[in-house]
């Protein structure tokens, strides 16, 4: 449904962007990650023809963006990083008028954004204007907006930025929602959580350039690792612990004492069966740590093991 092929943007002499390959399947989500400036607002641009590559090619809802630009316009949604709707509007009348503008009839139009305030849950405040609405409420129609042509393909730029996090799970909630019904979605997100829970697979962009792209287990997975932290009580002999883990077969680190309490220790866990060998080593000794965690790898570490986040 979206197929990008070496795809560059330079602005003078910045490169911008740099031959990005990607795909999207029908009714998947593509995550794209990177810090700012990585490159994926400009991405999103030349996907929805805002503008022009300086080399490549790519192809949404079957269409060239750039040869049959208007084609592509009409398969496509897009809410950008900051809500685009009308303050002295009511939410109705937002949607109405979108659907007026692209072409729908006067009832077609009322049917539809009846639709789509009933599927965002703002049914309540239909009829006040938007400038009375929470953030995550405006978050929420500016996402009906990108709907009211029922895309095939939907573009969200950032679409929870500044957003609490129980708003911020309510449109993640909408998101996941419109898979179901078959639209594709190339989501562009800071929130790592929010890549990990929402897509199926994920790129990360640093630089203008893909470093790195799977699903959000198979990035995990290469590289992150399982860790089990043990915080050990002040008194505990922590140089003995650590010398019983090594002795073990268990790959450990120290961090720094805490001011409240003892050291932890940091246990690379490759197997599920290390946590029952660093619990029966603690037995042995006597040791009854403060607090015991098994931190799964997370997509934090891929950003931070990339380079990303820089």
């Amino acid at each position: 449904m979206i197929e990008a092929e070496g795809l560059s943007k330079r602005y003078g002499d910045t490169l911008a962007l740099s031959e990005v390959d990607l795909s999207v399947d029908t009714g998947q989500i593509l995550g794209l990650i990177g810090h700012n400036g990585a490159g994926k607002t400009t991405l999103v641009e030349i996907l929805s023809t805002l503008i022009k590559p300086s080399a490549g090619r790519a192809r949404v809802a079957g269409a060239d963006v750039v040869r049959s630009a208007r084609q592509v316009r009409r398969a496509i949604g897009l809410t950008g990083q900051y809500a685009t709707v009308d303050d002295t509007l009511s939410g109705t009348a937002n949607l109405v008028l979108l659907a007026r503008l692209s072409g729908a009839g006067r009832r077609d139009a009322r049917r539809r954004a009846a639709e789509l305030i009933e599927q965002f849950g703002l049914s309540q405040a239909a009829s006040r204007r938007v400038r009375t609405y929470s953030g995550g409420m405006r978050r929420r129609l500016d996402l009906a907006a990108s709907l009211v042509t029922a895309p095939q393909v939907l573009f969200l730029d950032e679409p929870t930025t500044g957003l609490d996090p129980g708003s911020r799970r309510a449109v993640w909630e909408q998101v996941a929602q419109l898979t179901e019904l078959g639209t594709t979605i190339l989501l562009t997100t800071q929130y790592l959580e929010e890549a990990d829970q929402l897509s199926d697979r994920v790129v990360v962009l640093a630089g203008g350039r893909v470093v790195a792209g799977g699903t959000p287990a198979d990035l995990k997975e290469q590289v992150g690792r399982r860790t089990i932290a043990v915080r050990l009580p002040a008194e505990a002999p922590a140089g003995r612990v650590v010398e019983r883990f090594a002795g073990s077969g268990l790959d450990v680190a120290v961090k720094c004492q805490s001011s409240t309490g003892g050291d932890t220790l940091t246990v690379a866990a490759p197997s599920t069966r290390t946590l029952a060998q660093v619990v029966r080593v603690l037995d042995e000794l006597g040791v009854e740590p403060e607090h015991l965690e098994v931190a799964e790898p997370s997509l934090d570490d891929v950003f931070a093991t990339l380079g990303a986040g820089r």
